[in-house]
C-alpha cells in the first residue's frame, strides 16, 4: 500500500483541520458526563438519545443502551473501547439499524455511526469512505465520475460498515459476489483501543475475519471499496411465469448463459391466496450499443404479454426501491415488526425445497411481502467468512414477510416460524444469510460457520479479548 494511501486510511481524508476536528458539528471537546473518557464528541447518556437507538428496523427486539457515542474521529471509538474495557461494558456500533432481530442492540453502549460517514477521494479503481457513509451516497459520490461499485444492495439506505460485516448482497451478485468480496482495504478498532489497517496483504486474518464477521472482532471505521465504470443505462424485464418450475428453468438458463448483468427473481402474493412467478434481469449499456431485445429474451418461456419492460439511467434504477419504500410508508408499512428470513438453498434441490416453504408460507407473506428466489454463481464469492451451500450455484431464497397482522403474538409466531425453516433448510444443505429473524444460540452458529469456525473464533480471542463487541448475535457468550 502507497504512502498516501495509508495516510487517506488513517488521518482521515486529508480533509481541512476544521473539519477534522469536528469543529463544524458544535462537538464538545470532551464527553457530557463524568463517567466518561475524554472525547471530541460527546458520550451521551440522554433519555431521548439513547431510546431513539433501543430498537432497529426489525422492531422485535428492544434493548436501551447505557450510553450513546456519536463519533467525530475513530479516535473517539478507540477510546471508548478502552474505557468501555475496564468497565465490562459491551459495544455496539449502529449504522442505519436495519437489522432485524437486534442485532445492533446493546444494554452497554451504541457506537452511532450515521454522522461518520464522509467521502474520500475518488480514483480510478477505488474510493475510501467511513463507515456510516450510506451506498445511496458512495454512488451519488462515485457517479459523479464514470463509476460505482460493482455490488449494490437493492436499498441502498444500508451503511458500508454494516453490509461488509455481514456481507452484502444485490441485484449483481448473481455474477459479482458480495460487497465483502469488492472491498481493498479497511480500518478497523479492536476492542483494545487500537486502530488496525488491514487488507488481503496487511494483518489479514483481521481482514477476513471482519468482512462478513458480524461485527465480533472490531469496529470497522473506513472501507477502501474497489469501483468499476458504470454503464450510463439499465434495460429491465419483469417476466412473469405461470409456476415455480418454469420460472427455475428460465433462471438457470440466463445464469448459464450470463445474459443478464443483474439476475432475480420473487414469488409474489397475487391477492387471491395465490402466487405470481417473476423473473427480474437486467442489461447495462451505453447509448451507443442499445441492447437486442429480441436477442435478451429469446428462448424464455415466460408468459410475454405481461412482461413489464423499463428503461431507466443507472442511477434511476438503483434507486428504484425508494419507490417501493415510499409506497410502505405511505401504507404505515415500513415502521411495523419484520420478521424476515434469509436463506441460500442447493442449487440441486433448491426447486423442491422452495416450493414445500412456498405453500406454507401465503397467510404471513402480507399483501406488499414476497418469498425472493434467484440462482448465483458461487464462485464470484471470496471472503472467506460468506457461507453458502458447497454447490457451483446456489439460489438466494428469502420469506420477507410484511404482516398485517402485527401483535405481539403474531410477531412471535412468525419469528417461531423462522426458526423452524432454518432447520428445514438447514436440514436440506442450505445456509443463513445472518440477517434473519429469530434467535441463534452459540452452538448454532458454530454449525453455521463449519469449517471457518476457528478462523473467526480465533479472530475474535486476538481482537476482542474483552469480549465487549456486537452482543446481540450471541455468538461468544460471557462465559466463553
Amino acid at each position: 500500500m502507497s504512502p498516501d494511501r495509508r495516510t487517506l486510511l488513517r488521518a482521515g481524508f486529508g480533509f481541512t483541520a476544521a473539519f477534522a476536528s469536528g469543529a463544524h458539528m458544535n462537538i464538545p471537546a470532551q464527553a457530557n458526563s463524568n463517567e466518561g473518557p475524554q472525547f471530541r464528541s460527546a458520550l451521551s447518556h440522554d433519555e431521548a438519545v439513547r431510546a431513539a437507538v433501543a430498537d432497529d428496523f426489525g422492531r422485535i427486539i428492544r434493548k436501551q443502551p447505557r450510553a450513546v457515542l456519536e463519533p467525530a474521529e475513530s479516535d473517539d471509538i478507540a477510546s471508548l473501547m478502552r474505557w468501555a474495557a475496564e468497565r465490562g461494558l459491551k459495544v455496539a456500533a449502529r449504522g442505519q439499524g436495519h437489522s432485524t432481530y437486534g442485532r445492533s442492540l446493546t444494554d452497554g453502549v451504541v457506537v452511532d455511526m450515521r454522522e461518520f460517514n464522509r467521502i474520500g477521494e475518488i480514483e480510478t479503481d477505488r474510493v475510501v469512505v467511513e463507515a456510516g457513509a450510506t451506498w445511496q451516497s458512495v454512488l451519488d459520490a462515485t457517479l459523479a465520475r464514470g463509476l460505482t461499485p460493482p455490488v449494490l444492495t437493492n436499498y441502498l439506505g444500508l451503511s458500508v460498515g454494516g453490509t461488509i460485516a455481514i456481507g452484502g448482497i444485490g441485484g449483481t451478485s448473481s455474477r459479482c459476489g458480495m460487497q465483502a468480496d469488492h472491498v481493498l482495504e479497511l480500518s478497523v478498532v479492536t476492542s483494545d483501543g487500537r486502530e488496525l489497517t488491514c487488507s488481503a496483504a496487511e494483518n489479514s486474518d483481521l481482514f477476513d475475519a471482519v468482512r462478513a464477521g458480524l461485527g465480533q472482532c472490531g469496529i470497522i471505521t473506513r472501507a477502501s471499496l474497489r469501483l468499476v465504470r458504470a454503464p450510463e443505462r439499465v434495460r429491465r424485464y419483469q417476466l412473469f411465469y405461470r409456476g415455480l418450475a418454469s420460472l427455475t428453468a428460465d433462471q438457470r438458463r440466463m445464469l448459464a448463459a450470463r445474459r443478464f448483468d443483474q439476475l432475480q427473481g420473487a414469488v409474489l402474493p397475487d391477492g387471491n391466496g395465490g402466487w405470481r412467478y417473476q423473473l427480474d434481469g437486467a442489461t447495462f449499456y451505453n447509448r451507443d450499443a442499445t441492447p437486442d431485445e429480441s436477442t435478451a429474451l429469446a428462448g424464455l418461456s415466460d408468459d410475454r404479454s405481461k412482461a413489464v419492460i423499463t428503461d431507466l439511467t443507472y442511477r434511476e434504477d438503483a434507486l428504484a426501491f425508494a419507490k417501493f419504500e415510499n409506497l410502505l410508508r405511505s401504507k404505515g408499512q415500513w415502521s411495523i415488526p419484520q420478521p424476515w428470513l434469509f436463506t441460500f438453498l442447493r442449487g440441486s434441490n433448491a426447486e423442491q425445497v422452495a416450493r414445500e416453504i412456498i405453500e406454507l408460507s401465503n397467510a404471513d407473506i402480507g399483501p406488499f411481502g414476497r418469498i425472493t428466489y434467484y440462482p448465483m454463481q458461487t464462485d464470484a464469492f471470496r471472503a472467506p467468512l460468506i457461507q453458502l451451500p458447497g454447490e457451483s450455484i446456489v439460489f438466494s431464497f428469502n420469506v420477507v414477510r410484511i404482516p398485517s397482522d402485527t401483535d405481539a403474538a403474531s410477531i412471535a409466531r412468525m419469528v417461531a416460524a423462522n426458526r423452524a425453516l432454518h432447520d428445514r433448510i438447514r436440514k436440506a444443505g442450505g445456509v443463513l444469510y445472518p440477517v434473519s429473524a429469530f434467535p441463534m444460540s452459540p452452538d448454532d452458529w458454530r454449525e453455521h460457520f463449519g469449517p471457518r469456525w476457528p478462523l473467526l473464533r480465533d479472530a475474535r480471542r486476538r481482537y476482542d479479548p474483552h469480549n465487549l463487541l456486537t452482543p446481540g448475535y450471541n455468538l461468544f457468550p460471557d462465559q466463553a
